[in-house]
């Protein structure tokens, strides 16, 4: 168990929107910076490197050569980013906890795949997210990568989405835990199931609180020095949230929300994060930032007492 905040945080952006099936995401490292995310880690005694943006080409958007396939659009694209992120968070500094900043939740594949190869020796993840992500090119209802991510991590889907970082699986499905589902296609339902994925849905969270799926979370993940955590502006209910390009009503409210990160801290584990699916296009005075931002001091050792 720990209280003592990061020493020390690695600040990256990528400046994406491609994997999205709304336009904005790509504004959300921006977003996150201005609502003070570097000045509010500073105030908890973490010494904070921004190592700027990755990036991330612009595209024709509709047009069919920079679409390419309908069913996982802009792929071409998203994995080039992906490669750059990915080699740049492989090169952080030993002792630099990297905090990735999407960008659409498509970022994730390099965020995940970058803590497990790199100096942040993750072997699990904690994806806070009213979605799933578990589609794959021939499940996914729209063809937007965004909600592809685990699929490709969990070593299925498309072998050029994988070839990111080489292929195969980075996660093992007994290696990660979802917090806040509520909205999952049927595919990604049979997944779930098949694969035994530990999944906590916000029915879970009604009956059995924030602090026991906390609990449980930590028992679960107990032999796994090094957790990632990836968190999903939508995860948030929409009243917190509005700044989401897919909105689902009925999501953890501020002190859910912070009570999870709070007690993620706590157990001591956390080496790696992305916040993603920030969308300034669509929210209000960034209030969606700055409660993310907020979150991320909680994850990252903020304390009320």
């Amino acid at each position: 168990m720990t209280e003592h905040p990061a020493a020390a945080v690695g600040i990256l952006g990528v400046p994406m929107d491609l994997g999205a099936g709304r336009r904005g995401t790509d504004m959300g490292p921006s977003a996150l910076r201005l609502a003070r995310l570097g000045e509010t880690l500073r105030r908890l005694g973490t010494r904070v490197n921004d190592h700027g943006n990755v990036e991330v080409s612009v595209a024709e958007f509709g047009t069919p050569e920079d679409v390419g396939d309908e069913n996982a659009r802009y792929a071409r694209r998203i994995v080039a980013a992906c490669r750059l992120a990915l080699g740049q968070l492989r090169e952080r500094p030993l002792g630099e906890l990297p905090l990735t900043l999407g960008g659409d939740h498509s970022i994730s594949m390099a965020s995940v795949a970058g803590a497990f190869q790199g100096p942040a020796a993750c072997s699990a993840v904690i994806w806070v997210d009213a979605h799933a992500d578990l589609n794959t090119p021939s499940t996914s209802p729209s063809g937007n990568i965004h909600g592809m991510p685990l699929a490709h991590l969990l070593g299925l889907g498309e072998g050029r989405i994988r070839d990111i970082w080489g292929g195969g699986a980075v996660l093992e499905p007994t290696a990660l835990v979802y917090i806040g589902l509520r909205s999952v296609d049927p595919a990604e339902r049979e997944l779930i199931r098949d694969l035994g994925i530990r999944a906590y849905s916000m029915t879970d969270i009604d009956r059995m609180g924030m602090a026991a799926v906390a609990a449980e979370t930590t028992e679960y993940l107990q032999e796994h020095a090094g957790w990632h955590v990836s968190f999903d502006a939508d995860a948030l209910d929409p009243s917190l949230a509005p700044g989401v390009g897919t909105p689902v009503p009925g999501g953890l409210t501020y002190r859910e929300a912070h009570l999870l990160m709070e007690s993620l801290h706590q157990a001591g584990r956390v080496a790696s994060a992305d916040l993603v699916e920030v969308n300034p296009v669509l929210d209000e005075r960034n209030s969606t930032a700055t409660t993310l931002v907020g979150l991320a001091a909680s994850l990252l050792g903020k304390r009320i007492l």
